[in-house]
C-alpha cells in the first residue's frame, strides 16, 4: 500500500514538472481562465442589445414620432429613416435587423376606430435577436399608443394583480449563466487535452519505455496523469472563479465553494479517464486532437451550457445523462446560482462517480494492453 502511494506521489511529481515546465500549456491554460473566460461572458448577448433598426414613416403624425421615439439604446440603435423603395436592397445588404412601416393615416385610422397594420420587417438570420425584437417592438407599438390616447393597459381592468418575481438571477443578466458555464467548458477541454496529451507525448518521445522499466504498475501511472492535471486545472478553475467571475465580471458567488470543488474533482477525474481513453484509441497528436474535438464539442452543446436541454429531443436528453458534462452543467448552475446543497445535487455526483470508475476502468484495460504492446 505505502509503495503504491509512494510511487503515484513520485510520478505525479513527475507530472507537475513536465506540465509546469511547458510555458506554451501554461500560457493557454492561463488564457483560457482568463482572458477566454471574461471575452465569452461579456462578448455573448442573447437579449435584444443595440439592434439596427429603420423606420419607413409614411405617416409623419404625432404618434408615429412618439412610437420612432420610443426604440431607443440599450435595446436598439438610434433609428434611421428611409424610403419605401429601399427596403428591399438595405434587408439583402443586412444592413438593418429591423425595418418598421408605419403606414400613412395611421393615427387618422386609429382615430376613427379602424384597425390599421404596421409592418416590421425582419432579418431572421440574426436567429436571437430576431424573436424577442419582434415582441419588443411589438409591445413599444402597444404601449406607446395607449398611452397616446390615454388608454390604460388592459391588464389593469382585470380583478388581478400579477406580481413577477425573478429569482436566482435578478436583473437576467446573461453574464452570471455564461461565466461559470465558460468554467465548465475550460476545465472539460482541457482535462481530454491535458492527460491525453501527456500519454502521447510520452509514446512519441520514447520516454514510455522508462516507465516500462521502473517498478511501477500501469494503474500508477494513469492515477498519477490524473491526479496532477486534475490538480493544475483545479488551481486554475478556483483562482478563475474568485478572481475573474467574483472580482472582474462581479458575479456573485452565492452556493458553497467547497461543494463545487468537490464537484469539480469528481468531474474532471471522470473526464481525465475518458482523456486517457481516447490517448490509448489515437496513435499519434493529431488523430487525438481531431478525435477530443468533435467528443468535446458534443458534449458541451448537449450538456445544457448552451442551450436549455428541456428544449431537446426526448432520446437526447436520456443518452446525455450519461456525458459527465451534462451532470457537471447541472451542479455548477445548482450549487453557483441556486445555492444548492448536497441533498440536492447528491445524484449528479453519484452518477459522476459512476462515470469516472467507468471510464478510468476501460481506460486502465486499455492503457495495459498499450504498454504490453510497447514492451
Amino acid at each position: 500500500m505505502w509503495v503504491t502511494l509512494r510511487n503515484i506521489w513520485y510520478l505525479c511529481l513527475k507530472e507537475f514538472r513536465s506540465v509546469l515546465n511547458d510555458y506554451v500549456l501554461m500560457g493557454l491554460i492561463v488564457v483560457m481562465f482568463t482572458v477566454a473566460t471574461y471575452s465569452v461572458a461579456k462578448g455573448i448577448a442573447v437579449e435584444v442589445k443595440n439592434g439596427a433598426v429603420a423606420v419607413v414613416n409614411e405617416d409623419q403624425s404625432a404618434l408615429s414620432w412618439r412610437i420612432i421615439d420610443a426604440l431607443r439604446p440599450p435595446h436598439f440603435q438610434e433609428p434611421v429613416l428611409i424610403h419605401h423603395d429601399e427596403i428591399d436592397e438595405l434587408m439583402d445588404r443586412s444592413q438593418y435587423t429591423f425595418i418598421l412601416v408605419i403606414p400613412k393615416d395611421y393615427e387618422k385610422d386609429l382615430i376613427q376606430q379602424r384597425a390599421p397594420d404596421l409592418q416590421v420587417l425582419i432579418d431572421a438570420s440574426a436567429v436571437s435577436q430576431a424573436g424577442l425584437g419582434a415582441s419588443f417592438i411589438q409591445q413599444v407599438v402597444m404601449n406607446e399608443t395607449a398611452d397616446y390616447f390615454s388608454q390604460d393597459n388592459p391588464l389593469s381592468q382585470l380583478p388581478m394583480t400579477m406580481v413577477t418575481k425573478v429569482l436566482f438571477n435578478p436583473n437576467a443578466d446573461y453574464t452570471w449563466f455564461a461565466g461559470p458555464m465558460q468554467i465548465v467548458s475550460n476545465a472539460s477541454l482541457l482535462a481530454m487535452l491535458l492527460v491525453g496529451a501527456a500519454i502521447i507525448r510520452e509514446k512519441e518521445r520514447g520516454t514510455i519505455e522508462h516507465l516500462l522499466v521502473m517498478p511501477v504498475r500501469a494503474f500508477e501511472i494513469a492515477l498519477a496523469k490524473v491526479i496532477s492535471n486534475s490538480v493544475v486545472i483545479t488551481v486554475a478553475a478556483i483562482l478563475c472563479l474568485y478572481l475573474v467571475i467574483k472580482l472582474w465580471l462581479g458575479i456573485p458567488l452565492v452556493g458553497s465553494v467547497p461543494l463545487f470543488l468537490l464537484s469539480l474533482i469528481i468531474f474532471l477525474f471522470s473526464v481525465s479517464s475518458l482523456g486517457i481513453l481516447l490517448s490509448t484509441i489515437a496513435p499519434t497528436m493529431p488523430q487525438f486532437g481531431l478525435l477530443v474535438i468533435p467528443v468535446y464539442v458534443i458534449m458541451r452543446l448537449l450538456s445544457g451550457g448552451e442551450s436549455p436541454r428541456e428544449g431537446m429531443p426526448d432520446w437526447v436528453q436520456v443518452v446525455t445523462l450519461f456525458s459527465p458534462q451534462t451532470q457537471f452543467v447541472q451542479v455548477t448552475q445548482n450549487i453557483l446560482n441556486r445555492q444548492a446543497g448536497i441533498e440536492i445535487i447528491w445524484p449528479n455526483l453519484m452518477y459522476m462517480s459512476i462515470m469516472a470508475i467507468v471510464f478510468f476502468t476501460l481506460a486502465l484495460s486499455r492503457f495495459k494492453k498499450m504498454l504490453s504492446n510497447q514492451g
